[in-house]
């Protein structure tokens, strides 16, 4: 990835934190991910699969007041013009730019509502590094609660180049603001209405069952703020604390998503046997009605036959076919309607009758003519 390509996406994600040791414990239960030593001191990587999911250090002893946070890194192809930028669209410079060896250069900033945050130009091998998203263990999105959701994408949209996606109604919570970079949401900005709680940034990593991580969480000694919850588009999020006190939260992708996938698939017609492909072949092409063009010969018309006279055609062929052939009694009888065939039954019946009548009259009168000749 170049840094061009880098503008305006969420490249590294941070814990600053009062525990290292508890905090790589903590998440290796709830997330797949791993740490490795980094190179420098007091500084590990959050290894997910063959990527760097992002940094775990101490807090800063000029931080020590701060709680423990995790800290956003967006990328830019220029540190240095991005902070200067920041500053005039009312953004703060929480600590100036600087080079972090065989890394790149980055700065702390905060925007014009007070939500820090950090930008990043990474080293070609750095960038490298940097996962695609979207995977169990990947950063998939990212929530900024603010005073002032305008402004607030005024800024970024300045600095970043993002634009909006939809917006969400969440009635007397009002709009959840979806943000999109190359028409990807990756994120989405609303107002907060706690004012004990100041602007912030809220990153939620990818999982595979988010009610399983919850339970993970609470196992392993950190707090469920909120959830699981299903939200629209059919994720399932849980909002969580650390055991330290750091905020993060989990994602979940749609289950609907994936059963409509798992459909679709199954609907594929299959292929044509070898036989129905020859039959396809034998079968003459089915035929639009024909339009009389401008110009065009009337002829044309008697292509639409009339379905009387379709259907005389098809007694016509019916009857030579049945002249070469014996008819067949047993299906005659068969097709016969139930009334036919009770009529056939009454009238075998009265047939039967009266021939047993006629039979019976006939050999009484025998009998009396013998009768006679006796006497």
């Amino acid at each position: 990835m170049s840094n061009a390509e880098i503008r305006g996406r969420f490249v590294w994600h941070e814990l600053m934190t009062t525990d290292t040791d508890a905090a790589s414990d903590f998440y290796s239960h709830i997330v797949p991910w791993k740490t490795q030593d980094s190179g420098m001191p007091s500084y590990k990587l959050w290894v997910s699969g063959k990527y760097q999911a992002g940094g775990l250090m101490a807090l800063p002893e000029e931080e020590a007041s701060a709680p423990p946070h995790w800290i956003i890194y967006i990328g830019t192809p220029d540190v240095d013009a991005t902070v200067a930028a920041a500053e005039k669209l009312g953004g703060k410079v929480l600590k100036g730019a600087a080079d972090i060896p065989n890394v790149g250069r980055f700065a702390v900033l905060s925007d014009s509502q007070g939500a820090a945050f950090a930008v990043f130009t990474p080293l070609p091998t750095s960038a490298d590094n940097v996962p695609p998203g979207g995977a169990v263990g990947d950063f998939t999105w990212h929530e900024l609660a603010t005073t002032d959701p305008e402004a607030a994408f005024a800024f970024y949209s300045e600095l970043f180049g993002w634009s909006k996606g939809a917006g969400h109604d969440m009635g007397d919570m009002g709009v959840y603001q979806l943000v999109s970079i190359d028409g990807r949401d990756v994120g989405g900005i609303y107002k907060v209405h706690d004012n004990s709680t100041p602007p912030n940034w809220l990153s939620y990593v990818r999982v595979a069952d988010a009610a399983k991580a919850a339970d993970a969480v609470k196992a392993a000694g950190g707090r469920v703020l909120n959830g699981p919850m299903e939200v629209p588009g059919g994720s399932w999020i849980v909002q969580l604390l650390d055991p330290q006190g750091g905020a993060f939260a989990v994602l979940e992708a749609p289950k609907v998503a994936k059963a409509a996938a798992r459909k679709s698939v199954a609907r594929k017609p299959a292929p044509a046997a070898p036989a129905a492909k020859k039959a396809a072949k034998k079968a003459p092409a089915t035929r639009a009605p024909a339009t009389v063009a401008k110009g065009a010969p009337a002829k044309a018309a008697p292509a639409k036959k009339s379905a009387a006279a379709k259907k005389g055609a098809a007694k016509k062929s019916a009857a030579k076919k049945a002249a070469g052939k014996k008819p067949a009694p047993k299906r005659a009888v068969a097709k016969k309607s139930t009334t036919a065939k009770r009529g056939s039954a009454a009238a075998k019946k009265g047939a039967g009758g009266k021939a047993k009548a006629k039979a019976k009259s006939k050999g009484k009168s025998k009998a009396k003519t013998k009768a006679k000749s006796k006497k």
